[in-house]
């Protein structure tokens, strides 16, 4: 039963380098693993497995001038988990490409020349854990693969090295979780030098995110003003930028304020962490005790902010190979910000009543009683004028 010119194993099927122009058929039911790379198959219509092939879990397509897959190629393995379509010639993903593979995990799309890619093309891969789209021609960050982890929840590696992406949304890939940082390559992309840019990946240096360190001299940049590309980490010397240093997990609040410090680990996995304060106090419960409460998600919430919480917090985090400690500095101020109890600073209250002298100097000198000729008659006489010092002093003229 196995097809010419192809070699079978078990339940492996290898057709590598056959010369093959068309995907085998008949294709035996007990596959599992269907190799078909370095041939000629240029492209996958929906006929390709006329029947379903209920065990193969990985299929390899790489290396063969593939140009063209149909929308309803994976109709027939639905239990796909390993799908390879490297070093091709795809152009365009599709509306819905993919979305028949809803137990796909690995999906590699590297070294083809890809430039558009439909924002529903990976629609359904809810099991998807990398992707790998590097070295095509994409322009534009698909973001929304990442926004709010709902596209592709279990998403753990990105690969988008050495494309030709000019700017990135770095506030939204900032609050990003460090676990998904740390396994997105932006590598090899002409991107425009900024300090936003310079303190994205400075920050991904100081958590020693495998993105950064594994590729620090191949994080380059454009100078807008020379155009000639240099290493963004050293963006810190360039004057004509003037990027600032990075502070790294620095929170600000006032009194009485409620924070909430995030452990933000690039460990996945994670089965037990804790938090220590500045005084040496272990918070190791969820609820804690006092104003410190360790979230379910491993954050640290601190109510009714004093003086004394102002320091370096530390989070333990023990993952099912490495532990890992992060440090964050509280800076409380010591004023309150919001609120109805607000005080109100010296400044404010020496202006305020500065405004209301004058105002009421203003309203005595200028709203005096009517002096038309018509309320004269009915004007008492004045006082003798040794009457009172006082009168003398804050009496006013006719002129006046």
């Amino acid at each position: 039963s196995c097809p010419p010119r192809c070699v079978c194993a078990s339940t492996i099927l290898s057709c590598s380098q056959a010369a093959l122009s068309m995907v085998p058929s008949p294709l035996p039911r007990f596959a599992a693993l269907l190799d078909l790379s370095h041939n000629n198959v240029t492209r996958l219509r929906a006929d390709w497995a006329p029947a379903c092939l209920p065990h193969l879990h990985t299929l390899l397509l790489s290396h063969n001038g593939l140009s063209f897959v149909s929308t309803e190629a994976f109709t027939h393995v639905p239990h796909l988990r390993h799908l390879d379509l490297s070093s091709n010639r795809l152009r365009t993903l599709e509306e819905n490409l993919f979305s028949d593979l809803a137990e796909l995990e690995v999906l590699l799309l590297y070294n083809n020349e890809i430039s558009t890619v439909d924002r529903t093309a990976f629609e359904n891969l809810s099991c998807l854990r990398k992707l790998y789209l590097g070295q095509n021609r994409i322009s534009r960050f698909p973001l929304e693969l990442l926004r709010d982890g709902t596209r592709l929840p279990q998403l753990a590696l990105l690969d988008l090295s050495a494309n030709r992406l000019r700017s990135l949304p770095v506030g939204e890939l900032q609050a990003l979780p460090a676990w998904l940082r740390d396994r997105l390559y932006l590598h090899g992309n002409p991107l425009l030098c900024d300090c936003p840019l310079f303190q994205l990946v400075a920050r991904g240096r100081y958590r020693h995110l495998s993105s950064v360190l594994d590729f620090q001299e191949e994080l380059r940049c454009v100078l807008p003003t020379t155009q000639t590309a240099v290493g963004i980490l050293a963006l810190a010397n360039q004057q004509s930028l003037n990027c600032s240093e990075v502070k790294e997990a620095v929170l600000e609040g006032h009194l009485g304020d409620t924070v909430t410090l995030a452990c933000d680990t690039r460990l996945q996995g994670v089965r037990s962490w804790h938090w220590v304060t500045p005084g040496g106090e272990k918070v190791v419960e969820e609820g804690g005790n006092g104003s410190a409460a360790l979230l379910a998600n491993g954050g640290l919430r601190l109510q009714d902010l004093r003086p004394e919480d102002a320091g370096t917090y530390s989070c333990w985090v023990g993952g099912p190979v490495l532990n890992e400690t992060l440090y964050v500095e509280l800076l409380v101020h010591n004023f309150t910000l919001h609120g109805p109890h607000d005080t109100l600073n010296t400044a404010y209250t020496t202006l305020v009543g500065c405004i209301l002298s004058v105002v009421l100097v203003l309203i005595y000198l200028y709203l005096t009683p009517c002096r038309c000729c018509c309320c004269r008659g009915a004007e008492k006489p004045p006082p003798p004028r040794d009457d009172s010092i006082n009168y003398s002093v804050l009496s006013t003229t006719p002129n006046h």
